[in-house]
Formats: structure tokens, C-alpha cells, sequence
């Protein structure tokens, strides 16, 4: 990994709301505050989950038919990788001259597929569209919405100021999955939500916040600055914001889970919360940062290395992704036993020697 990074960069929240379900109307408002960010020495930006068209906070108060019809308009304003958007999007970037991390619906690239998932695209300075990460397991009844993400995903990249990952909503609380991007070298973490919220005794009673005092009870606020400290990576936390308008479209009573009134901040390796939470408005949240912070901390606590005991515990960690078709004709068949045997005696080897062979071809 290239050690070339900034030793000071600048972080940015993106708490925008979205022209509901409304792609042409999205991409605008995108690429207008991505030329602010530019204009503010942003070099890490961070849209929300699912911004590109917004979040279904109508998929608990519709019939299934209204559903139905919702899941093929949330459809038609997705983003799919090979869309023109994308490379409006990239160009935009390039010209902000910072990196980019987009909350999306993303309409599946596989053949065949319509299905939706709930993804991170991420853009370097270039404009060029580097990697994705979808959602691995989507929340409650949101598997009625997006497929679960590809294994292949849970990985960070490097850029000129840390290297980058990120996650979205709960994936922020898994243990093992905010392990694996800490394997990898996480420096700068993207944690994006669908707002923030009030929990009234536990995570299925939320309402909507109204102030920053609801951090008291909002699990997102110890669980970013908790990442932080115990990855020693800068998180820039990115919450869904909605107006109290209803949308063009829609009816009273349709947007049932309306938590997206914010909640953006950004933390430093030592979970010291450097900007917000900001409740109840749009904002380009920014902050400065400087790589000492990390290495104070990892000086005390390194998760990578003198605080960790690989010896007594590790982590499998599984790349590639799912897919329906495979060659089940190649040399990846099995050796049997006896196979095995028989071939060891025939060129007097070690059966292990056998075995190891047909392993190392099985695996290409």
C-alpha cells in the first residue's frame, strides 16, 4: 500500500434530501452540492443511504399493490452501474476534484435480474466509478426490498488521503463485517443511515428526532464513535434528511417510517464527535483532519498491531461473488480417496503430495 497519502484532509457529510423518487431531479441536486463541496476543499464527500432516489420509508404503510407499484417506480430512478447518470456523476467529481461516496438504489448488473440493492458507489478524483459495496443483509422487513450483497464487497481501496471503506446502517454494528474492513486497512470510514432517530426500549419502537438530544437514545450515535476508536479510522457519518413535505406523488399518511431528519457527524480515531450531530435541516457538514489524531491513538490502542492477538483469534474473511451458472466440467472436479491413494503408489509419492496438487488445480 502506497504511504504517499495527506497528512491534513477534509471530510464531508452531504445531509441533502433527495428529489423523491425522482432520478433526472436527484442527479441535479448531486452534482450541484458536489460543486460546494469542491468549493470548500471537501476531499472525502458522503452522500446517505440510498440518496439516489431516496430511502422507502413507505414499505410499512401501503397495500401490497401500492407496493408493488412503488418497487417498479423505486426501480425505474435507481442508479445501474453502465447508466449515463453515472458518468454525469463522475464528471462532476472530477471537476469537485474529490472523492466520492454515494448512497444508492442500485438495479442489478447480473442478466436476467431486476432486483435492487442497497449499495455504496464509490468515485476517486478522476470521476472514475473504482467500486461498490452492497448492503450484505438488508434490516427487518427491507428484505422485501433489496437482495442481500456480495461478499466481494466488503473491502476498502486506497486513496491519496487513507485508505477507504465504508458501510451502511446496521452493517455498522456487525462485528465481524466492521472487522474484516479493519483487516483490510480501513483508514477513512463511510457510515451512512436512513436517518436518525429516538428508541423507545428497543430498536423495532423508533420515532423520528427532533434534536440532537436524541443521541441519548439513538444507537447510531455511540456506534460511529465506538467504530472510530475501536478501528482508529475518521468515520464520516452521513443521515437521511426529509422535509416535512409530503412528496410529489405521494399521499398523507404513505411515508410511515419517516426517520430521515438528519443526524450527520464526523469523528475522529479517538471517537471525539468533531462536527454535529445536525438534526432537522440540509447541510454540507465539513470537517478538518489531521493523521497525528490516528497515530495518538494507535499509539495507545492498534487494533492491527500491538493490541492484536492474531494467535488467539483471526478472521476468514470470503471474496467472489454469487453467481447462477457454473462449470462444473473443468479441473475443478474432486479427487477421491481412493484416487488419491492409487495415484501415490503409482508414482511412489505421499498421499498428501496427491492431494495437494488436486487442491491447487481445483482452485484455478
Amino acid at each position: 500500500m502506497s504511504r504517499d497519502v495527506a497528512e491534513t484532509f477534509t471530510l464531508g457529510a452531504a445531509q441533502i434530501e433527495p428529489e423523491y423518487h425522482d432520478a433526472e431531479g436527484t442527479l441535479a441536486k448531486t452534482c450541484r452540492w458536489i460543486e460546494r463541496a469542491g468549493d470548500r476543499g471537501v476531499d472525502v464527500l458522503v452522500f446517505p443511504e440510498t440518496y439516489v432516489p431516496g430511502y422507502p420509508y413507505w414499505r410499512r404503510s401501503t397495500s401490497i399493490a401500492r407496493w408493488t407499484d412503488l418497487m417498479v417506480e423505486l426501480r425505474e430512478h435507481s442508479l445501474h452501474v453502465d447508466d449515463d447518470a453515472v458518468e454525469t456523476v463522475g464528471e462532476a467529481v472530477a471537476d469537485a476534484d474529490l472523492h466520492l461516496v454515494l448512497g444508492t438504489n442500485e438495479v442489478d448488473d447480473r442478466r436476467g435480474s431486476e432486483t435492487l440493492y442497497n449499495s455504496l458507489f464509490f468515485f476517486d478524483r478522476s470521476g472514475e466509478l473504482v467500486r461498490r459495496h452492497r448492503k450484505l443483509m438488508p434490516t427487518h422487513d427491507e428484505r422485501s426490498i433489496w437482495g442481500r450483497g456480495d461478499p466481494a464487497h466488503l473491502t476498502t481501496h486506497d486513496t491519496d488521503v487513507g485508505r477507504l471503506g465504508g458501510l451502511v446502517c446496521y452493517e455498522n454494528h456487525m462485528t465481524l463485517s466492521k472487522a474484516a474492513l479493519c483487516a483490510d486497512g480501513e483508514e477513512i470510514h463511510a457510515a451512512v443511515w436512513p436517518g436518525f432517530w429516538e428508541q423507545h426500549g428497543h430498536p423495532g419502537d423508533k420515532t423520528r428526532a427532533d434534536s440532537p438530544a436524541a443521541r441519548d437514545t439513538c444507537d447510531i450515535y455511540p456506534a460511529v464513535r465506538e467504530y472510530a476508536f475501536e478501528t482508529q479510522s475518521f468515520v464520516a457519518s452521513c443521515s437521511a434528511y426529509m422535509s416535512d413535505d409530503v412528496p410529489e406523488g405521494f399521499e398523507e399518511g404513505e411515508i410511515g417510517f419517516g426517520v430521515g431528519n438528519g443526524g450527520s457527524m464526523l469523528v475522529n480515531p479517538a471517537g471525539i464527535v468533531k462536527a454535529g450531530p445536525v438534526v432537522g435541516e440540509e447541510t454540507l457538514l465539513t470537517a478538518e483532519f489531521d493523521r497525528d489524531e490516528r497515530r495518538a491513538t494507535k499509539a495507545y490502542f492498534d487494533a492491527m498491531g500491538h493490541y492484536a492477538r492474531w494467535d488467539a483469534v483471526n478472521l476468514e474473511v470470503r471474496d467472489g461473488r454469487p453467481d447462477p451458472v457454473h462449470d462444473h466440467h473443468g479441473t475443478g472436479s474432486t479427487l477421491s480417496a481412493a484416487r488419491a491413494q492409487s495415484l501415490a503408489e503409482e508414482h511412489d509419492v505421499p498421499i498428501e503430495a496427491i492431494e495437494a496438487v488436486a487442491e491447487s488445480l481445483a482452485e484455478e
